[in-house]
């Protein structure tokens, strides 16, 4: 998949910007058990990867989203690309201007408390 991204969708792009979970195949490392050397550091060149939070509430809510997305409007078949878009593209539109609010319920100090070990420690 990543050599089809690079290769195929963004073959003039000097750098692609991924961001991806912490799965153990999302590394630079696993395109070298896919490919040769040459290849696997060729790809890996034009890479800038961002990992998300193994911990992060934010993403809680993207997959919320995601859920709401598949319940409300891929609950059926959609017989064509286009149709799809348009169904997509409505959705989005609707689920825009009908915003939805977070109630964040863990806060920066409990963030410290829960997970002091991902916090520099200061010297005094």
């Amino acid at each position: 998949m990543i050599q089809e991204l690079l290769d195929v969708h963004y073959p003039n792009a000097l750098k692609v910007v991924l961001v991806m979970d912490n799965l153990n195949t999302h590394t630079i490392g696993s395109l070298y058990e896919a490919f040769d050397p040459v290849e696997a550091r060729r790809l890996a060149e034009r890479l800038e990867i961002h990992y998300t939070p193994k911990h992060g509430s934010w993403l809680n809510i993207a997959e919320t989203e995601l859920s709401v997305l598949a319940m409300q409007c891929l609950d059926r078949r959609i017989p064509t690309m286009e149709d799809l878009k348009r169904e997509l593209h409505a959705w989005e539109d609707d689920r825009n201007q009908t915003t939805k609010g977070v109630d964040w319920q863990f806060t920066t100090h409990e963030a410290r408390v829960k997970l002091r070990r991902l916090y520099p420690r200061l010297l005094a």
